[in-house]
């Protein structure tokens, strides 16, 4: 029970921690601001994370392990590579505009010492083979148009990256109004139309 209390704790000190990065940068953030936000002392912070680095890497590999379990579960998923590649688009939406107010996996990660940044890229790394065999999947099974399943996947993933940059949690679209549109344009720009009938 206790260790559970910890862990929502954490959670909510990644959530402080991942908006006042995306305010301030990781370098004009400081672990005061971060812990006043949560009406916390410095000290009490730091029971939970040492310093602000390990602070930075908990908010990369807390996303991370989210989309790499979200990845296995679409991995087992019998559907098509469309559907599973619209899952992943609408959830990866989801997680970084819900889960850790959009920046989670677009923080600093250059800011990490060199062992955490590998730590994240292995990680990273993971994900982006996913989607890219659930892209060459479509493209074997003449769903998707031929096309380098690499480079696609930079694209998908960088119109979702990019979306904390113009996201406004005050506008009108919701963030599964935006995961679908995106959904939309991403898979369906890949779909082979119906003219080879």
């Amino acid at each position: 029970m206790a260790k559970t209390a910890a862990s929502d704790r954490r959670i909510e000190i990644l959530k402080s921690a991942a908006a006042a990065f995306r305010r301030r940068g990781y370098h004009g953030a400081s672990v005061d601001e971060i812990a006043s936000a949560l009406e916390m002392t410095k000290g009490n912070l730091y029971y939970y994370f040492k310093n602000k680095e390990e602070i930075l890497f908990a908010c990369h590999d807390y996303s991370l392990d989210m989309l790499l379990a979200l990845m296995a579960d679409v991995q087992d998923d019998t559907s098509s590579p469309e559907a599973k590649l619209r899952k992943l688009v609408l959830a990866f939406v989801h997680l970084i505009l819900d889960e850790l107010h959009g920046t989670a996996l677009t923080l600093d990660p250059e800011a990490l010492s060199p062992e955490l940044f590998q730590r994240v890229i292995v990680k990273r790394d993971q994900f982006d083979q996913g989607v890219r065999a659930i892209i060459q999947q479509g493209i074997d099974q003449d769903i998707f148009k031929p096309g380098d399943p690499k480079l696609i996947e930079f694209a998908m993933m960088g119109a979702v990256n990019w979306i904390p940059k113009w996201f406004d949690p005050a506008g009108p679209a919701t963030s599964d109004q935006i995961g679908n549109a995106f959904a939309d344009y991403l898979v369906g720009g890949l779909l082979r139309t119906a003219q080879s009938e």
